[in-house]
């Protein structure tokens, strides 16, 4: 196959700014140049044939074998995070003489730790084979969360939890870039959906545990058992991992020789690669100075801050409407449906549909909503209280959108660990500030945390609309760029649509899709298309 792009003497004088290191992966017959994608080392210069049939039987053993993981591991992960509010409510304040904001800070430092440990974290992503990184990140989480509940003082509580958001550190943006590794662009929006949807689960299936375990007896006091049982599951979890995840395509076990090829192959149209363990201080700098990667922080910051008030605040709101510490777990049970609820019909409309940015801020509005109305309802008003606390729940709708909008649009495997680890970093802040905002002397009302709520998801729907802005600056520059390298202004995204569908059966040029897996970024590479 031709690799080369016909050029016209203007088209080059207009378009140095092209990068040594791109020219060589461009050259001819160079698909397995040092740097590019180690699938580039199995596919080759070759075009797999590929029919729907296949397309489909190959995302079905992919969901069963990485999906299945992947929704597991991310249920532990937020079952681990959110037992702390439970805690609270049976007796960790009192027993380890939790005064003032220190409550707050323990629920803090565990966003603190991932805050400090993304720039490591991004760097392990790329290097560190997932199927051995992912189960150290289970197991160190999983024994951080056991010795919380030999923790009797405030010292050992935030070493615990220092300890457990730094295993966590990780985890968000290890999920994220598995999941554009293996799947499609149109895929994407809903395997996000299906681990992120664990988020509610795990927060019904906590609550329930909660009010179970809370009836028992013991030596040892209830929020200490519900630790223990919870950070088992989680060890137990670690030896599961590495013996189903794979690393990526072309080492996957559940695949023949031919279905990776086929597999790879369905992944062009994408233009965002299968992966290279070639960690490039290039992409990292791209990473740092493009307006869309801040975009992308600022709604992390911004939908973090209320999702960690309601994980850690959300059952002592509950039980600042008069219920005893049993009802207040079972109370928030309907709160994790909704979230359930909300993130999968969210999902599928941006997948049906094929854009992300209207439904996330669609979703925006009946949070905004909720927080008005906790902020004016009487506290002897109780349920249409709890209606507006459950209206919050829409907001977890919007990470798994966000989250699937950001893989969909940032390709070259280190720009995008990057990227999705200074994602998750925005996503600590947010959960450092957002219990930071509620103080015990506001209550049962905590009115000036929510006015600052109310107006960060108002910001929320600024940057929104500023990405959206800047994604169609960007396009319109690939446009040009497209043009002066002799190649059609116009491209179908291919791999949006629901159907697969080859680039020859479409009809835009034999050329298209011969940078998909050289691990360019998605600025390199002019065929690249930004979603909205």
């Amino acid at each position: 196959m031709d690799n080369t792009v016909s050029k016209t003497g203007d088209g080059v004088s207009q378009h140095e700014h092209r990068t040594e290191d791109v020219e060589q992966l461009k050259h001819q017959g160079q698909n397995t140049a040092r740097g590019a994608d180690r699938a580039a080392n199995l596919i080759g210069d070759q075009q797999i044939e590929l029919t729907e049939e296949d397309n489909k039987r190959i995302r079905r053993k992919t969901d069963k074998r990485i999906l299945s993981i992947l929704i597991w591991v991310y249920f532990l992960q937020i079952l681990d995070k959110s037992v702390l509010g439970y805690g609270a409510i049976f007796g960790l304040r009192e027993d380890c003489n939790l005064t003032g904001d220190q409550y707050s800070m323990v629920s803090s430092v565990a966003a603190i730790a991932q805050l400090a440990w993304q720039p490591f974290s991004s760097w392990l992503i790329v290097k560190v084979p997932h199927r051995l990184l992912m189960p150290c990140l289970v197991l160190g989480w999983g024994i951080a969360q056991v010795c919380m509940a030999a923790c009797h003082n405030y010292a050992g509580l935030l070493a615990t939890r220092f300890l457990l958001g730094l295993f966590e550190a990780g985890c968000l943006p290890l999920f994220s870039v598995i999941t554009s590794q293996w799947y499609r662009r149109a895929e994407q929006p809903m395997r996000v959906a299906c681990w992120y949807g664990t988020n509610g689960l795990a927060t019904m299936f906590a609550a329930a545990v909660s009010y179970g375990l809370g009836q028992i007896d013991g030596a040892i006091h209830s929020w200490q058992i519900l630790f223990i049982f919870v950070g088992l599951i989680t060890v137990l979890s670690a030896p599961l991992v590495y013996v189903v995840l794979d690393n990526d395509i072309p080492s996957a076990r559940f695949l023949t020789e031919h279905e990776k090829l086929q597999a790879i192959e369905r992944l062009r149209a994408n233009q965002t690669g299968t992966g290279s363990r070639d960690f490039k201080w290039s992409q990292v700098w791209e990473a740092l100075y493009e307006p869309k990667s801040w975009l992308f922080i600022g709604m992390a910051v911004c939908l973090n801050v209320t999702a960690a008030v309601t994980n850690t605040f959300g059952p002592i709101v509950i039980s600042g409407f008069g219920f005893d510490s049993e009802r207040s777990s079972l109370l928030n049970i309907p709160f994790g449906f909704v979230q359930l609820i909300v993130i999968f019909p969210a999902s599928y409309l941006a997948h049906r549909f094929r854009i992300k940015s209207a439904f996330l801020a669609a979703i925006l509005a009946p949070v905004l909503a909720g927080a008005v109305m906790l902020y004016v309802l009487g506290r002897d008003n109780v349920p249409p209280l709890l209606a507006a606390y459950y209206m919050l729940a829409f907001l977890f709708g919007g990470n798994p959108l966000i989250v699937s909008w950001m893989i969909s649009n940032i390709a070259g495997t280190t720009k995008k660990s990057v990227i999705m680890s200074l994602y998750n970093a925005g996503s600590s802040a947010g959960n450092i500030i957002g219990p930071l905002l509620f103080n015990s002397r506001d209550a049962p009302e905590y009115k000036p945390g929510l006015t600052k709520v109310m107006g960060i998801t108002c910001a929320l729907l600024a940057i929104i609309g500023l990405q959206v802005v800047n994604l169609v600056v960007s396009n319109k520059m690939q446009e040009r760029k497209r043009v002066a390298n002799g190649k059609p202004r116009k491209i179908q995204d291919l791999s949006m649509e629901h159907r697969y569908t080859t680039a020859q059966n479409d009809g835009s040029g034999a050329h298209l899709g011969e940078n998909a897996f050289l691990d360019m970024t998605d600025s390199q590479n002019d065929e690249f298309v930004y979603v909205y």
